[in-house]
């Protein structure tokens, strides 16, 4: 297996997450009472290149932090995490901040106000554009102007640059965004938001085809994922079976992985198996960063998962185009 020593670049949010425990989420007008407060490194931006830093990617971020504490912090703590930060600048705005609500069940609500993220131009983005250009692949998400999305996916699509767009927070885009998009992994409730009027899985995968992806995965959190390449043929990734305590970063975590299998010579479908146990560790720990997993990690899950496999099997695990991948703890 070849490893393509390009590095992956990040083009995203930079936040501060501001963590709250509750029982359940709160409904409109409703005041509850929290049991527990953290502050954490986020942004899904930020996360992903971190959850790359961590799984041994060489990583650059693109992006912005206020001339705030904030953005000094985050900064300083991305920059040891192993994120080269010499594209990332600063505005007199403050950095980005992500409001979250944590329940009992480890399911959560997020309030984003993007503050200095909303710096992250197109004219950013072309101004590294050779940065860009010698990328291996580039990850993005939608906590960066729309606008600027679109930007990259044109520039991405002229460079022959792979382009991950991770589709949250789902919003509009405008119609030729998804033409430089080489994979797109929304959740099951983003896809529903860009597929609407989709009832069947096979529905909401197709009509993200039409919509421009050239490949599509489609993240369904416990029960597993669902990828289809430019083949349009459909492989079907099972979740590691873990105690959720925290879904904060999964999606993160499980593109930060895809990303890294890719350029470790991986076929999709064996990334996103990795991705899967990389994902499946990080709804394990609290937090949004402090959650992702590392390279040896993920390789021990991993090897963990293929021996259950083998042995239920009495077959050697052989990864590849018809892999499903099942794992209980």
């Amino acid at each position: 297996m070849q490893s393509d020593s390009r590095p992956i670049v990040v083009v995203g949010s930079i936040n501060i997450d501001l963590v709250s425990r509750v029982p359940r989420i709160p409904r409109a007008g409703e005041t509850i009472f929290g049991y527990g407060f953290q502050t954490h490194p986020g942004g899904k931006g930020a996360n992903q290149a971190v959850g790359i830093a961590r799984l041994g990617g060489v990583v650059k971020m693109i992006g912005m932090v206020g001339r705030d504490a904030f953005g000094k912090e985050m900064r300083e703590h991305l920059s040891k995490e192993g994120v080269d930060m010499t594209s990332v600048g600063d505005v007199d705005d403050a950095t980005g901040i992500a409001s979250i609500f944590v329940d009992d069940a480890g399911e959560n609500s997020i309030v984003v106000t993007a503050g200095a993220n909303l710096h992250v131009t197109p004219d950013l983005l072309r101004s590294k554009s050779e940065i860009l250009r010698t990328a291996g692949a580039v990850l993005t998400q939608l906590e960066i102007p729309v606008e600027t999305v679109l930007c990259l996916s044109e520039m991405c699509a002229e460079m022959n640059v792979p382009l991950i767009l991770d589709p949250a927070p789902a919003q509009t885009l405008p119609a030729e965004t998804l033409h430089g998009v080489t994979w797109m992994t929304p959740n099951e409730t983003e896809a529903q938001f860009y597929a609407k009027g989709a009832t069947t899985e096979e529905e909401l995968v197709n009509m993200l085809f039409k919509a421009g992806a050239h490949g599509v995965i489609l993240k369904r959190g416990a029960l597993g994922s669902v990828l289809a390449g430019e083949d349009r043929i459909t492989h079907r990734i099972a979740a590691h079976a873990v105690r959720a305590i925290d879904t904060t970063a999964a999606g993160d975590a499980f593109n930060a992985a895809f990303a890294v299998g890719l350029m470790k010579g991986y076929e999709p479908v064996k990334s996103a198996e990795f991705a899967s146990v990389s994902a499946a560790i990080s709804v394990t720990r609290a937090g949004a960063q402090p959650s992702l997993a590392t390279w040896d990690e993920v390789m021990a899950s991993w090897s963990d998962l293929t021996k259950r496999r083998s042995s239920r099997h009495n077959e050697e695990p052989t990864g590849g185009n018809n892999a499903k991948v099942i794992v209980r703890n």
